[in-house]
């Protein structure tokens, strides 16, 4: 049986040891800064995400690019080249051009080397919802499972991948579409939360809306609480736009009472951030549903 290699997408936001660690390709999406474009390595080599978020607190405007086609043509065929097969796993299609750059340069590839498998999971997820997927698909390579056997454990888990979320400033949604500019200027006022989840189909969904930062991170433990599913996995992740205390005080909420594993808190990536903001804070776990 040859050997695969799993080949992903920065909007993971996994760290950069983890993901040395388990052996992935990340391709980066790009974002840009002041009309200057960005390569958005999860080591983040191309700007630190303390800087990043500084400069969108000071007022700052990045937009986003996602990978090309030409981009996963180029990578999968240095694999190829090593004798690997290749499980691509990309950021929702719901959210990004990315799957589809990846859909149609696995068409071309597969046409050019017919003996190679090269397939294509679409995570339907975003930020440490797509790595959580994705670093469940690096273990069970390392175990020795079959290329199709992590593909098919993908599509029969990945719509069991919870995202729940909070963002601090509402504007970063407003510019997206997310919202309108009067319910803007209105939760900003009051100091209202919204508290926003990822849903079946891969899309950026408002759940409800709380009055302040220690009651949007209750809320999401709560929704925790009540669809957390330890028998498919008890790994959880969380990311934050650059507020550590916070994530750590939703980390100590969730060891307290709920058997899991707070295995990863990380950074959202400048890509992800870019729509988010800073002081987001984002919570991902295995759930009897999304």
């Amino acid at each position: 049986m040859r050997d695969f290699i799993i080949v992903t997408d920065s909007a993971s936001d996994l760290s950069d040891d983890l993901a040395k660690s388990l052996d992935l390709v990340v391709l980066p999406l790009k974002f840009i800064v002041d009309g200057v474009e960005y390569p958005d390595y999860l080591d983040h080599r191309s700007m630190d995400p303390k800087d990043f978020y500084a400069r969108v607190r000071k007022g700052m405007m990045p937009s986003t690019a996602q990978v090309n086609v030409q981009e996963y043509v180029d990578a999968c065929e240095k694999l190829i080249k090593t004798q690997k097969d290749i499980l691509i796993m990309t950021f929702s299609s719901a959210l990004s051009g990315t799957y589809n750059s990846a859909r149609l340069a696995v068409e071309q590839l597969s046409e050019t080397y017919p003996t190679f498998k090269i397939l294509l999971v679409d995570t339907l997820a975003a930020s440490l919802g797509e790595g959580l997927l994705v670093s469940i698909a690096g273990k069970m390579r390392k175990l020795g499972y079959s290329i199709e056997q992590v593909r098919d454990e993908m599509e029969k888990t990945k719509l069991n991948l919870a995202h729940w979320f909070t963002v601090s400033d509402i504007n970063h949604l407003k510019r997206g579409g997310r919202i309108s500019s009067t319910a803007a200027v209105v939760a900003n006022l009051l100091n209202i939360n919204p508290i926003l989840h990822v849903s079946d189909e891969g899309k950026l969904v408002a759940r409800t809306k709380v009055i302040g930062r220690k009651k949007a991170l209750l809320t999401l433990f709560n929704k925790m609480k009540e669809t957390y599913n330890p028998t498919l996995s008890k790994t959880v992740f969380i990311s934050h736009g650059d507020d550590i205390e916070a994530a750590t005080l939703l980390k100590n909420m969730i060891l307290n009472e709920l058997d899991c594993n707070v295995e990863l808190i990380n950074y959202v990536g400048p890509v992800i951030g870019a729509h988010s903001g800073p002081d987001t804070i984002a919570l991902f776990f295995f759930a009897t549903s999304r």
